[in-house]
């Protein structure tokens, strides 16, 4: 599977020829546009598959089209931080373009080297062998610790978000977002943000660049081996608390197999040589010789309620006609009713 999944028409309304002439002006080497289809899967930032007069492939993601809830969709913060990571141990696509808002799509759009890899939608890699979902985990959060021990201002990072009480400062911002989105009363939802912000944990001074959306199907993977040669979709990407990313791998671990994203669910890890939740966090805080974190429970928490925040969001898109992928919407709203469900039930034992 190439880059990410199977293609469908654009979303976007252009002019080929004028969208050609920019991509020849703009993009070294680019030859003339051949052909240029959408990639299916996906709720986020449109991404499209390009091809050139010579063969030659390349990725251009862009902004959906209509009106956007502010910060979202930032294909800038996008570029910005893969050119910035691609001379460190982290591997991202290589950042070749970033338009301006008004471009010959509509919207701001990155156009980035195209890699032939593999994405694993299931993260029970049930055609795989038990050696390698052991190893394709391990892949996964050696990247993660590493990208954790970055020093933003290293790579000229460090006005890519604001140091300190992030976990405060993310509560207030998905609390409005989720606000500015609401589609219907959700009373767990609710609950669970007044319950963050009285229970927010204290500022540790940990700060590190995050991607905001780490597992399994925004990672790429050699063709042949475990190797991760790439990690995508940076638009929820800031310097933050690295725990905020750990929880949020940990919560697709809990989700069940039938979610909207795949979890673990109840699935026998060790029989699929794949670690627990435990064990995973244990590696993470070996790998970056760090203590055990605190109020896990807490973090867990807010994962589910920042990625509900995110689908009511995708809900809200979708209802105003101009969502990425506008089917399933059943499922979506199924999958907020328990994300908001599991962020409750997670506060509650937390609280105990």
């Amino acid at each position: 599977m190439d880059q990410k999944g199977p293609m469908t028409k654009p979303l976007h309304n252009h002019d080929p020829a004028v969208l050609s002439a920019y991509l020849e002006q703009h993009v070294t080497g680019f030859t003339g546009l051949a052909d240029i289809r959408r990639f299916s899967n996906g709720q986020s930032n449109p991404t499209y598959r390009i091809l050139d007069t010579s063969g030659a492939s390349y990725v251009l993601r862009a902004k959906p089209p209509g009106k956007l809830l502010k910060s979202a969709h930032a294909v800038d913060r996008e570029f910005q931080v893969m050119k910035a990571l691609s001379t460190t141990a982290v591997p991202v696509p290589k950042m070749l373009h970033l338009s301006c808002d008004d471009s010959p799509m509509g919207t701001q759009f990155l156009v980035m080297d195209y890699l032939s890899g593999t994405v694993v939608w299931d993260p029970a890699l049930p055609e795989n062998s038990k050696s390698f979902r052991t190893q394709a985990y391990s892949e996964l959060v050696k990247t993660l610790a590493a990208l954790h021990e970055i020093n933003p201002q290293a790579v000229g990072l460090q006005d890519f978000g604001r140091p300190g009480n992030y976990f405060s400062r993310q509560v207030s911002r998905w609390t409005r977002q989720y606000r500015a989105s609401e589609t219907q009363a959700r009373p767990d939802m609710d609950w669970t943000i007044d319950w963050l912000s009285q229970n927010l944990v204290a500022d540790d001074g940990q700060v590190s660049i995050v991607h905001g959306d780490y597992r399994l199907d925004n990672v790429m993977f050699d063709a042949h081996s475990t190797k991760l040669i790439a990690v995508l979709d940076w638009e929820l990407s800031t310097l933050g608390h690295p725990f905020s990313d750990l929880a949020y791998q940990c919560m697709g671990l809990r989700l069940p197999q039938d979610f909207l994203i795949k979890g673990l669910g109840a699935l026998d890890r060790t029989a699929l040589g794949i670690p627990d939740e435990a064990e995973y966090v244990a590696q993470y805080c070996d790998l970056r010789d760090i203590a055990p974190p605190e109020n896990w429970e807490f973090y867990m928490a807010f994962s589910f309620f920042r990625l509900a925040a995110i689908l009511e969001g995708v809900m809200h898109r979708a209802q105003s006609g101009n969502a990425s992928n506008p089917k399933g919407m059943g499922a979506m709203k199924s999958a907020i009713i328990t994300l908001a469900q599991a962020a409750k039930i997670t506060a509650q034992q937390a609280s105990k």
